[in-house]
């Protein structure tokens, strides 16, 4: 039996920005019907080499083949009519427009005279989302859509053209774990319509998941492809960063502090409930639970950006209120957000204003910032958290996603927090750097600082948190410490079994 040709396959690709070599001679292939992931840290040539298929960027050497035949790919959309169809994990959505006017934007159905033949439209529309199996019809704003369902838009776009390949990027980071149960029956139709799927993603569950092929890069060079069922987490990592990671358990090798944040009884409409738990000096705190489970707004009410409806928030035993943000970083809370891009950076400034953005006001000279104060509290954190980049200069937009979220680290550490807060401290991030972050935060917790994590990947909470905090539909169903805490109980309490059922 022959062979079929590849979908796709991208030969000895070079591409050189301004004194940096992004891919240095790289070699990719996708077979009708497989899934391959492509893998390697932030900075590697993922998205270079993406945007080199998807006609974003010309490359300076190598070649573009689809079904044997040598192309060139001048714009996105000569990549689409040749059937590439990109899912970008930064949404590229227009929010103020209908699910149905995005998904086909540019290729609306017409009637006489240009007129869109809106009933068709709907009509269309609303057999790819029934497909999704999601809660929202096709006139839906999409700017009133929660970032899950938005990411399900993006996805439904695939399913709109004749698809001959497929790239997601990090498809999962928004999605429940609901949703991702769709996108991969999704991506298994696809495949069953032999259409090949490149699959950029950091979390490796999904890749030995669904994942055929693995290729690797690393520094803008190929490293390696491998069968996903004949390698492993650890063999892949070290492909990707030259090094093994220390997966280990965390276990506390110093000693524990005073309270410095205590909650009690607090709620916060139908958001949770009669939450209460202790943060130690010296102690990181996980929590850990599906989205929806309050996590993320107990930490927006400890940061003034909600009010709460009952309850009380203690710092070093006293009781405060906290109004506003303001009032947050004035008691020494700092709040890392989830969204880094969206809420903790301002992607266009260098790194040094976006680092001092807080206290701005602390460092001018008049009504002129205190340049060598903002520099030399930059040069401080870069060299404390080894934050990567070449001068203080450099705008964050162009940082990888790591170094991007030690910046926004670094922000709030320049307050001198009593109390560190971090929503989603690795999500989007590649594994080296990942573990860099985690090492990070033990490392804040053995200096003093009383640290919250939030996050939804169960290997960080377990790697990271000295006890964990389960929860479900807004309450707290069980605390465990880290001698305690399996696997299994840890999913049965954020799935809503009670103490006495986990026990």
């Amino acid at each position: 039996m022959t062979r079929p040709n590849p979908v796709l396959r991208l030969e000895n690709i070079v591409k050189t920005f301004p004194g940096v070599r992004a891919l240095d001679g790289v070699s990719f292939s996708v077979m009708p019907g497989e899934v391959h992931a492509l893998m390697g840290e932030n900075g590697a040539g993922k998205s270079t080499l993406m945007k080199v298929l998807g006609g974003i960027h010309q490359p300076d050497g190598g070649s573009i083949y689809m079904a044997d035949e040598k192309v060139s790919m001048t714009g996105p959309l000569e990549a689409k009519a040749k059937g590439i169809v990109f899912i970008h994990q930064e949404l590229s959505l227009a929010e103020e427009l209908s699910v149905a006017e995005n998904i086909y934007l540019g290729e609306l159905p017409r009637r006489s005279f240009g007129r869109v033949d809106w009933a068709t439209l709907y009509d269309n529309t609303n057999a790819i989302l029934k497909k999704l199996n999601v809660g929202f019809d096709a006139t839906r704003r999409v700017g009133d859509l929660s970032i899950a369902n938005q990411q399900m838009v993006e996805i439904a776009r695939a399913l709109t053209v004749d698809a001959k390949a497929v790239i997601f990027d990090e498809p999962t980071a928004s999605l429940t774990d609901a949703e991702k149960v769709v996108l991969f029956e999704v991506i298994a139709d696809l495949q069953a319509d032999g259409v090949g799927i490149v699959y950029i993603s950091h979390r490796m569950e999904e890749i030995f998941k669904i994942t055929d092929r693995v290729t690797i890069l690393r520094d803008g060079q190929y490293q390696g492809t491998v069968n996903t069922a004949d390698t492993t987490e650890e063999a892949v990592t070290q492909m990707m960063i030259g090094r093994k990671l220390d997966l280990s358990r965390n276990e506390t090798t110093h000693d524990l502090g005073d309270v410095a944040l205590e909650v009690r009884n607090l709620s916060c409409g139908a958001l949770y409930r009669d939450v209460s738990f202790q943060v130690r000096r010296g102690e990181v705190v996980g929590f850990y639970g599906l989205v929806g489970a309050g996590r993320t707004e107990i930490a927006e009410t400890l940061f003034g950006l909600r009010a709460p409806s009952g309850g009380e928030i203690l710092l070093e035993g006293e009781a405060v209120t906290i109004s506003s943000p303001a009032d947050a970083i004035a008691r020494g809370i700092s709040l890392v957000p989830e969204d880094r891009k969206g809420q903790g950076l301002v992607l266009g400034m260098n790194c040094r204003d976006n680092m001092t953005l807080p206290q701005v006001g602390d460092i001018k000279t008049g009504p002129f910032v205190a340049e060598g104060a903002g520099i030399a509290i930059f040069d401080h954190y870069r060299e404390k958290l080894d934050i990567r980049t070449p001068s203080w200069k450099q705008q964050v937009g162009h940082l990888s996603g790591g170094n991007q979220q030690k910046i926004v680290i670094a922000k709030w550490l320049s307050m001198h927090p009593n109390v560190l807060i971090v929503d989603e401290p690795t999500r989007g991030i590649d594994v080296g750097s990942k573990s860099e972050i985690h090492k990070l935060l033990r490392a804040l917790a053995a200096q003093g600082y009383a640290v919250m994590v939030i996050s939804s990947e169960m290997p960080e909470v377990l790697h990271v948190a000295d006890r964990i905090v389960a929860m479900y539909s807004g309450q707290i169903m069980r605390t465990f410490t880290s001698d305690e805490v399996t696997e299994e109980n840890l999913i049965q309490a954020i799935s809503g079994l009670s103490a006495e059922k986990v026990a």
